[in-house]
C-alpha cells in the first residue's frame, strides 16, 4: 500500500502563498482557506503572502485580506513593486530620479525607498520601472520608451504575468504592456516578480525562513519561481492550472505536493509508491493505480479518490523521462 508519510505543513516554518486562486477567488474567500490559514497560524506556522499585483500597496492588500478575517498586517505582504525595488536599488544610486509606469502600488515603495518619481523622459531618469495599473495608456509606454531607447539605462519590471483574473473574466496583464514597450525599443527588462526569485529572496530574508513551503496556483509563476529559488512548493487545485497543465509538466514547472485546497496542507501527504519490471512501470498512490508499457498509460485502479488518480499519472508521467506528446494519455487522469 502507498505510504502514508507527513502532512506538507509538518516542519514548515513559513507559508509562502499566493492570493488570487490560493486565499480568494475574485471578491470571495475561496471556502476552507480562513480556516487552514488560522489553523497553521495557530502551529505557530507564520503566514506570508506574496503577489505579482503591482496596482495595490502592501498595506491595501492586508486590509482586502482583513476583511475575510484573517490577521494581516501590512509586513507580512511581499508585493512585486517591493522586490522591483529592491533590484533598482542595486542598479541606480540612492535618491535617483526614476521614470515611472504603474500606480501607488510602485511609486509608494519608490518613495520609501527615497527614490524620486517622474512620469517623463525628459528629467532624464536613472532608470525605468515598470508594474500594472489600470490606468496605464499609450502616453505612460511612450514615455518609457523615450527613456530607455539608445541611452543604455536600467529597465526593470515588476513582473511579466500576460493576463490577470478579473470578475468580469481575464484581461491583459503586465507582461502585455511590457512587451509594448519591447516591442517599441528592441530591449528587455530585467523582471522582480513571479516566477524571478528576487521576490522569493525579499519573502525568505523578511520571513527569517528556514523552511518555507510556497503555495500557489500557476505552475508559470509560483512553482517556477519557487523551484528557481530552491525552495518547496505545492500546488492547489482551486485556480488557475488543473489536471492537464499538472500532467504536462515541464521538470522546473513540478511541485513538490499536489493539494486540493489549502486544508489538505495539515493532511497526510500520500506518496506514490513506484514498482518497475521489465515490461514498463507502475504507480500507486492509496487505490489509484496506473501502468506505462511503451508509449501507452493504463488505469488500473481509479480509486475513490480522483486526486490520486491524478497524483498518481503525473508520477508516472515525470519519472518516464517521456514528453506528454509522446505517450497515449487515458481521458480519465485529466477529465
Amino acid at each position: 500500500m502507498t505510504r502514508a508519510v507527513t502532512a506538507p505543513i509538518d516542519g514548515v516554518d513559513v507559508l509562502l502563498c499566493d492570493l488570487d486562486g490560493v486565499v480568494y477567488r475574485g471578491e470571495h474567500a475561496i471556502p476552507g482557506a480562513v480556516d487552514a490559514i488560522r489553523a497553521a497560524s495557530g502551529t505557530g506556522v507564520r503566514v506570508g503572502y506574496i503577489t505579482n499585483n503591482a496596482a495595490r500597496t502592501a498595506a491595501a492588500v492586508a486590509e482586502h485580506l482583513r476583511g475575510f478575517g484573517l490577521d494581516v498586517a501590512a509586513e507580512d505582504v511581499v508585493t512585486s513593486p517591493q522586490a522591483a525595488v529592491a533590484l533598482l536599488a542595486e542598479l541606480v544610486p540612492a535618491g535617483s530620479t526614476i521614470l515611472v509606469v504603474g500606480g501607488e502600488g510602485l511609486t509608494s515603495e519608490l518613495e520609501l525607498a527615497g527614490f524620486r518619481v517622474t512620469r517623463s523622459a525628459e528629467d532624464e531618469p536613472a532608470a525605468v520601472i515598470q508594474g500594472f495599473h489600470p490606468t496605464v495608456g499609450w502616453a505612460h509606454l511612450a514615455e518609457a520608451s523615450f527613456a530607455l531607447r539608445g541611452t543604455g539605462i536600467p529597465w526593470v519590471a515588476t513582473n511579466q504575468d500576460w493576463t490577470i483574473p478579473l470578475h468580469r473574466g481575464v484581461a491583459p496583464g503586465n507582461g502585455t504592456l511590457v512587451s509594448a514597450v519591447h516591442t517599441a525599443t528592441g530591449l528587455l527588462p530585467r523582471v522582480a516578480g513571479k516566477p524571478e526569485r528576487a521576490i522569493f529572496d525579499t519573502a525568505v530574508a523578511r520571513f527569517r525562513a528556514r523552511r518555507p513551503l510556497v503555495i500557489g496556483d500557476r505552475l508559470d509563476t509560483d512553482v517556477v519561481g519557487a523551484n528557481r529559488a530552491g525552495l518547496a512548493s505545492a500546488l492547489v487545485l482551486t485556480g488557475i492550472d488543473g489536471p492537464k497543465q499538472l500532467l504536462a509538466a515541464k521538470p522546473e514547472e513540478r511541485p513538490r505536493f499536489i493539494l486540493r485546497d489549502l486544508a489538505e496542507l495539515a493532511e497526510p501527504y500520500p506518496e506514490p509508491d513506484v514498482a518497475r519490471d521489465e515490461r514498463g512501470t507502475t504507480v500507486r498512490v492509496r487505490e489509484a493505480v496506473v501502468r506505462l508499457e511503451g508509449p501507452r498509460i493504463a488505469v488500473l485502479a481509479e480509486g475513490p479518490d480522483r486526486l490520486d488518480l491524478l497524483r498518481a499519472g503525473c508520477a508516472l508521467i515525470w519519472g518516464s523521462a517521456v514528453a506528454i506528446y509522446g505517450l497515449d494519455v487515458p481521458e480519465a487522469l485529466y477529465a
